[in-house]
């Protein structure tokens, strides 16, 4: 069994990592931290957890993570990079659902997240973790920076694109929109009930702290340099996030669709559409899959994709136990064969 902890854990993506370990049938979960809520039972907070669930939070210097085969920081960014050296030297993998260690360059880092970092020399090490792409290396790796969930969304959406050369790449547009949930569990104005339902606004549009993020992941499978516009917007909704993608086609291919259906044929977390269909957030609500569709409107030289995903599961939680069982040379859906909800 793998020992597992989590820090962090009252957040959405600290209840979702709980939700799918519980149920992991190769993971002991040994602790789960936070300094507000210490002594409470997990299930009191959570009721969803109750049987399933039987550990009180507890301060993270009481939480024996030296003693995990890995520990996940469900916490908000700077906290990781605070304590990721130390456990790495005990013999911990880590694996980060905040940006800590998503950027390679550290001065990056510090303009899009106000601080210096506070470990550079493992941002080379870590292992930027987007199964899809970067699978042997996460086999491999003591820390994974898990992905985004605008990232991972988006680049799924563009990758089978880049990776051929058929689009402009310094032209890329990403126009996409998430729940509430994607803010976090925290009392804010903008999410309340009566602020966000009924509503539609775009937001961070001089630029997002996962623009770097999601250029970076694209520069990674194209020799040209990459241009992209993306606009976030929230949306009256708890769960899901939609990307729409638009590229400029540059080369001929002989069949697009079959381009994206052989790429992803061996992903078992995205699932490639039938020409001309429109995936739709709830389609994905919980479970671990990108849902992918390739349109080309009135076969002009504009190709848009869409792309849907869970926020808090291939955008966060599920995706990191996704890293963690590739890691632990598990077989890579296991605790994560979950159909989505409907309605």
């Amino acid at each position: 069994m793998i020992k597992a902890a989590i820090v962090g854990g009252t957040g959405y993506t600290g209840v979702e990592l709980l939700r799918l370990l519980a149920a992991h049938p190769e993971v002991e979960l040994t602790a789960i931290t936070s300094r507000s809520e210490a002594g409470q039972a997990v299930a009191d907070m959570f009721p969803n957890l109750r049987g399933h669930v039987d550990l009180a939070f507890c301060e993270p210097d009481k939480a024996g993570l030296n003693d995990c085969d890995v520990v996940f920081f469900a916490t908000p960014n700077g906290i990781a990079m605070q304590h990721t050296p130390a456990l790495l030297d005990a013999g911990v993998r880590v694996i980060d659902l905040a940006a800590d260690f998503r950027l390679k360059d550290p001065a990056v880092w510090a303009q899009w997240y106000g601080q210096p970092h506070a470990c550079p020399e493992l941002l080379k090490e870590a292992v930027y973790g987007l199964p899809e792409v970067n699978r042997a290396a996460v086999a491999k790796a003591r820390l994974v920076a898990n992905p985004g969930c605008y990232p991972t969304a988006v680049q799924l959406g563009f990758l089978p694109l880049l990776e051929k050369g058929l689009v402009n790449a310094g032209r890329l547009i990403a126009d996409a929109k998430s729940g509430v949930s994607g803010a976090g569990r925290k009392a804010s104005v903008g999410t309340l009930l009566g602020e966000a339902s009924e509503s539609f606004k775009a937001y961070a549009v001089p630029g997002h702290r996962h623009l770097p993020e999601i250029s970076q992941g694209l520069q990674r499978v194209t020799d040209t340099k990459v241009g992209l516009t993306f606009v976030p917007h929230l949306t009256p909704m708890i769960r899901g996030l939609h990307a729409t993608l638009y590229a400029e086609l540059t080369a001929e291919a002989a069949d697009l669709q079959q381009l994206y259906e052989s790429r992803y044929e061996n992903e078992p977390f995205v699932d490639v559409l039938p020409a001309d269909s429109h995936p739709e957030t709830r389609s994905v609500r919980g479970a671990n899959t990108c849902r992918l569709s390739i349109h080309r409107p009135q076969g002009g030289d504009t190709l848009v994709v869409l792309s849907v995903i869970d926020n808090l599961v291939k955008g966060a939680a599920g995706q990191a136990v996704q890293n963690m069982n590739i890691m632990f040379g598990l077989e890579e859906a296991v605790g994560l064969n979950i159909i989505a909800l409907l309605p």
